[in-house]
């Protein structure tokens, strides 16, 4: 089994992705993970990274330069369990949304799956519920199908955010770009087309994404 051993930089570089999931939601970019360990660059990383994954504690998705997830090997200590308050902790408790019923408002009662306590160190600003996400059209910057996303309710975003809208009677995860008055809801995977919002369609931004809980290990 000497080949699954890490050696003490790759424990390094693992929990520092653990921290970065923990902290913001999202693993780190390479150069972050360069910058925060002093490597003259990023490839030095990849080096690191590509080694985690031979040993089966991390996976690497390609295409997006934080495309890395922890597998089940890796999870032990690290894993996140959302409904565990941890000692001496404040803990938020959180609906969290399943599917949502066209038309209804999210925070509708019979959207809330379960109330879930949650650390609120996780997050880069205090949420007001999860949401349960579906599909894979954020995979680039790693949202994926079952994660729970942190969204705080606001009506407006800035461009590059990732918001949780309503075109109509629908309501999805993308990113926001708006110029010349036309807006676009932008996935982060290339099998998926923008959202284009014409002038005919009802649209309204529910909330702005602070967070992410991964629970599809």
């Amino acid at each position: 089994m000497s080949d699954t051993k890490l050696t003490a930089r790759q424990s390094e570089i693992l929990n520092l992705i653990a921290r970065a999931i923990a902290r913001s939601g999202y693993p780190p970019t390479r150069a972050e993970i360069a910058a925060e360990l002093g490597f003259r660059s990023a490839n030095a990383a990849e080096d690191h990274l590509q080694a985690l994954a031979r040993k089966g504690m991390i996976e690497l998705q390609a295409g997006t330069s934080r495309g890395i997830r922890l597998t089940a090997q890796a999870r032990g200590s690290v894993r996140a369990n959302p409904a565990r308050a941890l000692p001496g902790m404040e803990q938020l408790m959180l609906p969290l949304i399943g599917r949502v019923a066209a038309g209804h408002p999210i925070l509708a009662q019979e959207h809330v799956e379960a109330t879930l306590g949650v650390e609120p160190e996780l997050f880069r600003a205090r949420p007001d519920y999860l949401l349960r996400v579906r599909g894979m059209s954020m995979q680039g910057a790693g949202i994926v199908d079952g994660d729970l996303l942190a969204v705080k309710q606001a009506r407006e975003a800035r461009n590059g955010q990732i918001v949780v809208a309503r075109i109509d009677d629908e309501v999805t995860v993308k990113r926001l770009q708006q110029r010349a008055g036309k807006i676009e809801l932008l996935p982060e995977n290339p099998e998926f087309a923008p959202i284009v919002v014409g002038p005919e369609r009802e649209f309204a931004i529910e909330g702005l994404a602070v967070g992410l809980i991964r629970t599809g290990f």
